[in-house]
């Protein structure tokens, strides 16, 4: 048996790991050996997805978490160092664009193991991000880039890969297997909708440094949330760190707030709400695929297919943008095209890709 090393932290690597582990687990060739870097370290960001969704538990667990970005990223790449070198992997795998995705590729790299990047070739273009400087950076030492659409494909030619000695693949997009595979179960499993209600309501997630960490887009953005509240509810499952940030810095607020919520739930809100206003990566995708429009409250998202079809209004953290765009899609209907992040095998195509190539 051949050995992979998948490497996560946060939610999203959860909900994407969940289809990976699936398929990998059917592979007649590959072992795998899963590592959880403690990055999302409180249970409801964490554990409930491993729970819910059946992933395989981590042989290692670390508890790195709530430091700056340079302590962080360095800790996991000392401690992912030490467990290469008792694995010896065949292959390691990171998702996305977090400072797990940026230390697994680099301690692999530099122990010369292959390094396979799902969800590659993203780019907002804006490397004030943290996360552009992550995906940049694991695409180009990764040996191999499984993009989930065209575009992403396309900025990886237009970066100069043809010529770099990395295997670009279309796969679709890994969290659309995701929602294929637990849309049936989710509102069975989900009891959210008794504590929230039946209302109508719209569901807003903010939890990105560029808005937690800056009161006065925090404030704006609140501000417009409040606005639209007036007639359609606002829930809002609010990281906790968004939420401290929010009581020091003394904003009130009448919005729905619950406690951050694991993937079933997720999806169960997704299903049920109006519209959503985020500034996830994974929410914008979410939301199209459960053909609800997005407003992302970001300045620029790496989904442009989204934002070119029309699924997806930017606005950034402009308060009268963010209503204005809200007022716009409360009297729109959702017809755009389907089909923008493949058919829901991209786990499939990753394995089967693997499993001719090493």
């Amino acid at each position: 048996m051949k050995k992979i090393l998948t490497i996560i932290g946060a939610r999203p690597q959860f909900i994407k790991a969940a289809p990976l582990s699936k398929a990998i687990g059917s592979s007649k060739i590959f072992e795998e050996i899963i590592l959880h870097t403690g990055q999302h370290f409180d249970e409801k960001m964490s554990d409930i997805f491993f729970n819910e969704m059946k992933i395989p538990s981590p042989k290692y667990r670390f508890n790195i978490n709530n430091l700056n970005h340079g302590a962080m990223t360095g800790l996991m790449l000392k401690e992912i160092e030490t467990v290469l070198l008792i694995e010896k992997p065949d292959l390691v795998i990171v998702f996305g664009d977090t400072n797990s995705t940026l230390a697994g590729a680099l301690a692999a790299k530099k122990l010369h193991f292959k390094v396979a990047h799902v969800e590659a070739g993203l780019r907002s273009f804006n490397n004030e991000m943290p996360e552009e400087i992550n995906r940049i950076l694991t695409d180009r030492i990764s040996d191999f880039a499984f993009c989930p659409s065209e575009q992403s494909v396309q900025n990886l030619k237009n970066e100069g890969f043809d010529h770099f000695d990395t295997e670009i693949i279309r796969t679709g997009d890994i969290m659309l297997d995701a929602m294929m595979m637990f849309a049936d179960v989710a509102e069975d499993h989900s009891q959210i909708l008794d504590s929230v209600g039946l209302e109508p309501f719209v569901l807003a997630t903010i939890h990105r440094a560029e808005n937690t960490n800056d009161l006065s887009r925090l404030s704006s953005i609140i501000s417009a949330l409040e606005s639209i509240n007036k007639t359609t509810r606002v829930i809002l499952p609010l990281h906790p760190r968004t939420l401290n940030i929010m009581e020091q810095a003394g904003i009130k607020t009448n919005l729905t707030i619950i406690e951050p919520v694991g993937y079933f739930d997720m999806l169960t809100l997704l299903k049920k709400c109006a519209w959503v206003m985020t500034d996830s990566g994974g929410l914008q995708k979410e939301a199209y695929f459960m053909q609800k429009f997005c407003i992302t409250l970001r300045d620029q998202t790496e989904w442009v297919e989204l934002t070119n079809s029309g699924a997806n209004l930017l606005a950034g953290a402009d308060t009268d943008l963010i209503v204005q765009q809200s007022l716009k899609i409360s009297e729109a209907n959702f017809d755009v095209p389907a089909g923008l992040y493949g058919n829901g095998h991209a786990a499939n195509e990753i394995v089967s890709h693997l499993e001719q190539s090493i």
